[in-house]
C-alpha cells in the first residue's frame, strides 16, 4: 500500500461532523470551562515567592543594588522588559543583563557575574541549572533569586530563593507557564508586598507575545492572558507595538500573527547578533526609536532566514534516516539557527532531531521532538556524554565534547528505540470530516468563540472529502500559490494552497485537509479554506 493510500484510508475513518459536534469537541479541551483573568491564582502560591519578594522589598527599601539577568529568546527578553519596566515605575535603579548567545552562553553564569555589581541578582527565564553561578554569588555575599519555568532536575542550585512552578515543592495550580509569566507573578507579589498601586494588566500585551512565542498551552489561565493581551496589541500605546502595527499593516492580531510575524523578528536579535537590540526595541520611548529598532530586527531576520536555509540544506544531506533520533553536527553552522534547522529535520523525518554547531572542540546546539517523545528524558539517559543540557519535553539545548558526538548519537538512538513506536507518530490533529454544507458564518462564529488557538488548543483542522474543482488559478507575485474554487454540487467554497506542491485543474476531484479562516479584502469578508494537503481521487 502506498503512503498516500494509507493516508486516505486513515482519513476515511474520521468522524463526520456537524456544527454541534464541532462545538462539543472544542468544549472538551476546556473541561473546567473558560478561565477568566479573575481566576488567576495568588502569586504567593508559588513556592519561595514570599521569601523572594521580602528580600527584594528589603533591597529596595535599603537602596541596595539589584541586577536582573534574562535570556536571549522572546520569553527571556520580555521577562527582562517586565522587570525593567516595574523598577522604572517605582524609580529604583536596576541593572538588566541579557547574555550574548555567542560570547556568554545560556543564562546566568560566572562570566556574566563578573560584569555585575549587585547585592541581589534576580534571574528571569533561566537559572534552574545555574550551579556555578550560585556558588559565585554565595562566595561574594550576593543573594541569588532564581525565577524560571524550565524542567527541574533532581538537584537545585544553592540560591537564596527559587521560584519555579515545576519544583516538586511547588503546589502552584498551573505549572505550564512561561518565564515571563513567572516574572509577572513576581512583580505582582512585590507590588503587594510594597503596598503599591500598579495595574498588572499593563503588562498583558507583552505577556501575550511571550506565552505564544514560548509555545505554552493556550488553555487554563494562559488563554485569558493571551486573549486580553492580543486585544491590547490592537491599541497598545507602547511605541514598539505601534511600530509593529504600522510596519505589518495590521490592526488586530491573533496568536498566529505573533508566532509567525512578531516573535521571529524579536528572536532574530539573539539568534544572529545580540538580544539587546530586541530589549531596546521593546523598551523604546518613542515611535521613531521603535521604528529604527524594528528595521534592525527586520534586517537580522532576513539574515536569519538566509543562514537557516543554507544550514537546513546541508543538514538534510547529512541526516541518517535510519537513526531513531537524527543527530547532525558541523563546524561553521550558525549557533543561532540550529534550533530552527532541527525543526525542519523533524518535519522531514518525523523523528526527534538534534543539530549541533562545532567550534573549538565543543559541540553546542538544540533539539526538537515529535509526537509524544520526551526529548528531555532522552537527553537525561545520555547525560554522561554531555557537558550540560536543559529544556522541555519538546525542545532542549545541549553541549558536549566533539569526541563524544558519535557515541552520543548511538546512545540516544538506542534509548529512543526502546520507546513505544506510537510515541513517534506526528499529531495530525484533524477534528473530522466537514461537509461543505456545514461551512457558514454560524460555524465561523462558533470557531471564533474558542480563540485564541495555539498549543493545546490548536486551530481546528478538517478533512473536506471528495470535492470538485470548479476553478483553479495561480496567484502571488511569483505564481507560487493556488486559489481553488471547490463544490460538492450544491455548495461552493474558496480554498487557498500556499506554496502548492501539485497542480490542480478544473474537473479534478480532490480531498483536502486544512483550516478555515476569514478573508477581508476591500471591506468585504468571505470564508476561505487554507489547504495544507491535497489527496487526489
Amino acid at each position: 500500500m502506498s503512503r498516500e493510500s494509507g493516508e486516505r484510508q486513515k482519513l476515511e475513518t474520521l468522524e463526520r461532523l456537524t456544527k454541534k459536534r464541532v462545538e462539543e469537541l472544542l468544549s472538551a479541551r476546556f473541561e473546567d470551562g473558560f478561565k477568566e483573568l479573575k481566576d488567576l491564582p495568588d502569586p504567593f502560591e508559588l513556592h519561595d515567592m514570599k521569601r523572594a519578594v521580602e528580600r527584594i522589598a528589603g533591597a529596595i527599601e535599603r537602596g541596595e543594588r539589584i541586577a536582573v539577568v534574562g535570556d536571549y529568546d522572546v520569553d527571556g527578553v520580555i521577562s527582562t522588559v517586565i522587570m525593567a519596566e516595574f523598577f522604572e515605575l517605582i524609580e529604583h535603579p536596576v541593572e538588566t543583563v541579557i547574555p550574548n548567545r555567542f560570547r556568554d552562553g545560556y543564562g546566568v553564569s560566572a562570566a556574566i557575574l563578573e560584569r555585575v555589581e549587585a547585592d541581589v541578582v534576580i534571574t528571569v527565564d533561566n537559572g534552574i541549572t545555574a550551579f556555578e553561578a550560585a556558588e559565585v554569588c554565595k562566595s561574594r555575599g550576593v543573594d541569588l533569586i532564581i525565577t524560571d519555568h524550565h524542567t527541574v532536575a533532581e538537584e537545585l542550585p544553592e540560591a537564596y530563593a527559587i521560584v519555579n512552578p515545576k519544583k516538586r515543592e511547588c503546589s502552584f495550580t498551573y505549572p505550564d507557564i512561561c518565564g515571563a509569566q513567572v516574572a509577572w507573578f513576581l512583580v505582582g507579589a512585590l507590588k503587594r508586598e510594597l503596598g503599591l498601586d500598579i495595574k498588572m494588566s499593563r503588562f498583558l500585551d507583552l505577556l501575550a507575545v511571550a506565552v505564544v512565542a514560548d509555545v505554552m498551552p493556550l488553555t487554563a489561565i494562559n488563554r485569558p492572558i493571551v486573549k486580553r493581551g492580543l486585544q491590547m496589541l490592537s491599541s497598545s500605546r507602547r511605541p514598539a507595538f505601534e511600530a509593529v502595527r504600522a510596519y505589518l499593516g495590521k490592526k488586530s492580531f491573533g496568536a498566529m500573527d505573533i508566532g509567525f510575524l512578531v516573535a521571529p523578528r524579536i528572536n532574530s536579535a539573539g539568534r544572529m547578533d545580540d538580544a539587546s537590540h530586541a530589549l531596546k526595541f521593546l523598551r523604546s520611548k518613542s515611535l521613531s526609536e521603535a521604528s529604527s529598532g524594528w528595521l534592525k530586527l527586520e534586517e537580522l531576520n532576513r539574515q536569519r532566514r538566509a543562514t537557516e536555509a543554507e544550514a537546513t540544506e546541508e543538514a538534510m544531506e547529512m541526516a541518517d534516516p535510519d537513526d531513531s533520533v537524527i543527530v547532525v553536527a558541523k563546524e561553521g553552522w550558525h549557533e543561532g539557527v540550529v534550533g530552527i534547522v532541527a525543526s525542519r529535520l523533524v518535519d522531514r523525518f518525523k523523528k526527534p532531531a538534534i543539530v549541533l554547531s562545532v567550534e573549538n572542540g565543543r559541540a553546542k546546539g538544540s533539539g526538537r521532538s515529535v509526537g509524544d517523545v520526551d526529548l528531555f528524558s532522552l537527553l537525561k539517559s545520555c547525560e554522561d556524554e554531555l557537558l550540560g543540557f536543559g529544556g522541555h519535553k519538546m525542545a532542549a539545548g545541549l553541549s558536549l565534547p566533539i569526541e563524544n558526538i558519535d557515541s552520543f548519537r548511538a546512545k540516544i538512538s538506542e534509548s529512543a528505540r526502546s520507546l513505544d513506536p506510537q510515541l513517534f507518530v506526528p499529531k495530525e490533529n484533524l477534528l473530522g470530516v466537514l461537509p461543505l454544507e456545514e461551512i457558514d458564518w454560524e460555524l465561523m462564529e462558533l470557531l471564533e468563540r474558542f480563540e485564541p488557538y495555539g498549543e493545546a488548543n490548536i486551530r481546528p483542522r478538517f478533512f473536506l472529502e471528495d470535492a470538485s474543482v470548479l476553478e483553479a488559478k495561480r496567484i502571488g507575485a511569483e505564481g507560487n500559490h493556488l486559489k481553488i474554487l471547490l463544490s460538492d454540487g450544491r455548495n461552493s467554497l474558496q480554498a487557498l494552497w500556499f506554496g502548492y506542491e501539485k497542480i490542480v485543474v478544473p474537473g479534478d476531484r480532490i480531498s483536502i485537509t486544512g483550516s478555515l479562516s476569514i478573508n477581508e479584502f476591500n471591506s468585504k469578508r468571505s470564508i476561505q479554506f487554507l489547504v495544507d494537503k491535497i489527496i487526489f481521487k
